[in-house]
């Protein structure tokens, strides 16, 4: 790394000045759903598991992750998205208030509120049942959903998080007239990628790919190596007009990319038991970072610590403050 990182400053900062913090994130807001059990025999019905359900839990997911985990980081955090008129709905409304977050950008469409239900048995995912309408949204509702987010920059943001999970609230027009629109009230914006056409990034500030997702937008698939990650990152820069990218690599840690720069940094070793949700983690700090005025090198290292927390958790999780001044220690 160029310049060593000052720890103390970032203790400081994430002990003081979060609550500064003004960001907005805009995406594909998710309710997960977790139902455990313990699996005792086989159905005489059919060749699968009887699981004998002993508890269960909802937590905010996709999106509202992102906006979960800034709320916990102490950021002033406003979501907006697309939602169905359900009781999955009530449930993510019930859970943005307890957290104190923003969710007037919430659009209700005539599609159900995206959730993802998962059955444990033990330690271990048996099934996923998938609630949702994954077209693109267009018409009167992005158009309310646009004029949301500009009004929101007319307020001031220090950070917009664009959380694409691709279920169709992110459409390249939309996410173009965002990017434009947040860029003309000089805000930053931090992409979350999602599938193949990054065309719709365009022109955004910062981008924050795993490597699966960076391969597929490239040729040919890369190995987990810095000089791979520093080639395919200066590729897709230049293809996409992206200003940084930072390259979450899993057992490899991260890497912050750009014309200037590139700098890699080890991840903390620990056991893994999940890595769902991390990615979430991720942005969020980042993007915390970010509109509190540090540098992007820094948040990019703060990030990846808050994502060691993360991967050593079971299903989705947010970080808190706490914890992320626990490992700044």
């Amino acid at each position: 790394m160029e310049q060593p990182i000052d720890k103390q400053k970032l203790y400081d900062f994430t002990a003081t000045r979060t609550a500064r913090c003004k960001i907005l994130v805009v995406g594909d807001v998710m309710l997960d759903k977790y139902y455990y059990g313990e699996v005792t025999r086989i159905s005489p019905e059919a060749p699968v598991p009887i699981t004998h359900v002993t508890g269960s839990k909802e937590t905010l997911g996709g999106a509202a992750n992102v906006a979960h985990n800034l709320a916990l980081l102490g950021c002033q955090t406003s979501i907006a998205g697309f939602v169905g008129e359900d009781y999955h709905c009530q449930s993510l409304m019930d859970k943005f208030t307890a957290r104190g977050i923003d969710y007037k950008g919430l659009i209700t469409t005539d599609r159900p509120t995206t959730t993802k239900m998962r059955i444990m048995g033990g330690h271990q995912q048996m099934l996923r049942l998938d609630f949702e309408d994954a077209h693109d949204v267009s018409g009167p509702y992005a158009d309310r959903l646009r004029n949301y987010v500009n009004q929101k920059l007319n307020e001031s943001l220090d950070c917009l998080v664009l959380s694409d999970y691709g279920k169709g609230t992110l459409t390249e027009e939309t996410s173009q007239l965002l990017i434009k629109a947040a860029h003309a009230h000089g805000v930053p914006v931090v992409i979350d990628p999602k599938g193949m056409n990054w065309t719709k990034y365009a022109h955004a500030d910062y981008i924050t790919p795993n490597l699966k997702e960076i391969n597929q937008v490239l040729l040919e698939p890369i190995a987990n190596e810095d000089t791979a990650v520093e080639r395919a990152a200066h590729y897709v820069m230049r293809k996409y007009k992206l200003a940084n990218i930072v390259a979450t690599r899993s057992e490899e840690g991260l890497s912050f990319v750009n014309d200037q720069q590139s700098i890699h940094i080890p991840t903390k070793a620990q056991e893994v038991f999940d890595v769902s949700g991390a990615g979430d983690t991720v942005i969020a700090v980042f993007a915390m970072a970010l509109a509190g005025g540090l540098n992007p090198v820094a948040g990019a290292y703060m990030a990846n610590l808050a994502a060691s927390v993360v991967v050593a958790k079971l299903g989705t999780y947010a970080v808190s403050r706490e914890e992320l001044l626990d490992v700044l220690k």
